[in-house]
């Protein structure tokens, strides 16, 4: 009986240490740490294919909702709890990427990440001019200049297939990567008037916001079969762009980014592996990412 007690009280221990260590496990990966590969070369030079970045949670604030739908694809509703602060202009974000199933609508899904730049902020407005991104009323450098310059500099005819034109790609807006607004950034409660070239810009958002068909004919916007002249906005949203401008698929592409589908900031490199020679990459270990 001796004998028997101790394998009952081993065996009762052992599960009581593995259920502490998983749920420290389930609690780190929900409101703490994540871990992102760089799975291309749209953030070089900082990031480079094979890095394993740590995305900090705290800062912006862990998000919550139904696991379940999302990995049955069902849109779902995303609670965020209290961040350390908002993001910043500058900031290297992961993002479930809100466009899975192709650009036309926005939806979630939860296994596909991107990474990119923060470069306007809700209530923001932005313009590419010359290749340079600009905000009104900032000064400050946005995004990797360099890119940039390159951009400006190439003739229209420079440009490889698909990669020139713009969001939301319309002849009645024209734009390009090259030039490229004023595009006004929503933040919660801002109302637009819903003209042509409002629907354009932001029939996506509102057709996500609302749950909702949108439409335009004979120059009014429809909800749902009903006219709108004005719309509210319920979500703030973002302007996300790839350090290598000529290779991202970014918000000069797909449009903005919903505020919910951030999974928080990228922090620093932990691991970081060459994806052709296997060779671990010793001394971009431990770098805080810019």
């Amino acid at each position: 009986m001796g004998f028997l007690k101790k394998i009952i009280d081993w065996f009762l221990n052992a599960i009581l240490v593995v259920s502490i260590v998983a749920s420290i496990w389930i609690f780190s990966q929900v409101f703490l740490l994540a871990s992102f590969r760089i799975p291309s070369d749209s953030m070089e030079p900082g990031l480079v294919e094979g890095d394993f970045v740590a995305v900090w949670k705290p800062t912006l604030g862990a998000r919550l909702f139904d696991l379940n739908a999302t990995l049955r694809l069902e849109q779902t509703a995303i609670h965020r709890v209290p961040g350390l602060r908002k993001a910043k202009r500058g900031d290297v974000l992961v993002f479930n990427f809100p466009h899975p199933n192709g650009w036309d609508k926005i939806e979630m899904h939860i296994l596909k990440y991107y990474i990119k730049r923060c470069i306007g902020l809700p209530g923001d407005t932005l313009s590419i001019r010359d290749g340079r991104f600009r905000i009104n009323g900032v000064s400050e450098p946005l995004g990797n200049l360099d890119s940039q310059e390159r951009i400006g500099q190439t003739p229209p005819e420079g440009f490889a297939d698909g990669i020139y034109k713009a969001f939301p790609f319309d002849s009645a807006v024209g734009w390009n990567i090259r030039d490229f607004g004023p595009l006004y950034l929503p933040k919660t409660g801002d109302k637009v008037e819903m003209n042509r070239e409002n629907y354009l810009l932001y029939r996506k958002l509102i057709a996500w916001e609302q749950k909702a068909e949108i439409n335009y004919n004979d120059s009014t916007v429809f909800l749902n079969g009903e006219p709108i002249r004005e719309y509210r906005f319920l979500k703030n949203y973002y302007f996300m762009a790839g350090d290598k401008g000529l290779n991202s698929q970014d918000s000069r592409y797909w449009g903005l980014l919903p505020e919910e589908y951030i999974v928080g900031k990228a922090a620093f490199i932990w691991k970081s592996v060459d994806p052709y020679t296997g060779q671990f990459r010793w001394e971009r270990f431990m770098k805080k990412i810019e």
